[in-house]
């Protein structure tokens, strides 16, 4: 059972007169006296956590609390790490650019998005390019247009200051649908065979 979101009682804090004992191994102890609830902890050197305040009668659990809180920073650590593993890279574009940059940029993203990374494209303006932010937007929409079988655009395109930009995000069913097509071509193939092999025995 997990703990209330909100910092829970602990010990000596808890002010209720009875309580829902649950063991330290999860085993429903019965309903007790705090007092009771208290030393039956104390004795397995363990704290008496009031988990759910608000049942009736109120649920304690003999547990190690100080494990606990570090068990779950670890956790947490470790989702919060996980999360900032994707990595980012960056492409950039000038509003200008020509047809045989900007394909090879594109090779570079594509590159990039089937490796696994998110990619930012940005759009650099520079001098009176500025006062024409819609040739920039024109190759962010191009650019999308062209990775839709790869990629799906996951912040849209933002002006910010001197420069544009919006992020890429890789299509995670692209493999998915690759193998599901070899697969059904590999059943055509022995469907074939097996045809083959009946006529030559007519």
């Amino acid at each position: 059972m997990a703990i209330a979101t909100s910092e829970p009682r602990l010990n000596e804090d808890i002010q209720v007169r009875e309580c829902r004992l649950i063991g330290i191994d999860g085993s429903q102890l019965g309903i007790y006296g705090i007092d009771a609830a208290q030393n039956i902890a104390d004795d397995q050197g363990m704290d008496l956590v009031e988990i759910a305040p608000d049942a009736t009668p109120p649920v304690c659990r003999v547990m190690d609390y100080s494990k606990y809180r570090y068990e779950q920073a670890q956790n947490a650590k470790a989702a919060r790490k996980k999360q900032s593993r994707m990595d980012v890279k960056e492409m950039k574009f000038r509003p200008k650019i020509d047809t045989g940059d900007y394909e090879t940029k594109k090779r570079h993203v594509v590159r990039f998005l089937d490796a696994g990374a998110k990619v930012k494209i940005t759009i650099m303006f520079r001098g009176r390019e500025l006062s024409h932010p819609d040739k920039g937007l024109n190759i962010l929409e191009k650019l999308a247009d062209d990775l839709g079988d790869c990629a799906t655009v996951e912040v849209q395109p933002k002006l910010e200051g001197r420069n544009m930009f919006m992020l890429l995000a890789p299509l995670k069913r692209k493999t998915t649908k690759l193998r599901s097509t070899e697969h059904h071509d590999s059943g055509t193939k022995h469907e074939d065979m097996s045809t083959k092999g009946e006529d030559t025995g007519v």
